[in-house]
């Protein structure tokens, strides 16, 4: 899992790249983005997987905000993200990832 920040100095806008790779996620038939920036909808934001079996998605978010976000793989898996700034109670009885931009 990673995730790459890059922040644009023409807005306030960060371009935020989510990727998985590993045995784990190369089977996997589905894996989904779903944050507060898409209002926590299913099938909104799909990662797309490469060839190398790894998966990934850009997305640009607003900037000076904190992003609450989690993967849904195979449509019945949720995943954190290990690399998130920080973590953030569901109010469903887990934890959400958290990006601060």
């Amino acid at each position: 899992m990673s995730i790459e920040k890059k922040f644009l100095k023409a807005k306030p806008v960060c371009k935020v790249k989510f990727s998985l790779s590993g045995d784990q996620y190369s089977s996997a038939s589905s894996i989904l983005l779903v944050g507060d920036f898409n209002n926590w909808k299913m099938g909104e934001t799909p990662l797309k997987k490469t060839k190398t079996g790894s998966w990934s998605t850009t997305l640009d978010l607003e900037s000076g905000k904190e992003h609450q976000f989690r993967y849904l793989i195979d449509g019945s898996n949720w995943e954190n993200d290990p690399e998130a700034d920080k973590y953030a109670p569901s109010g469903l009885g887990s934890e959400n990832s958290v990006l601060v931009l």
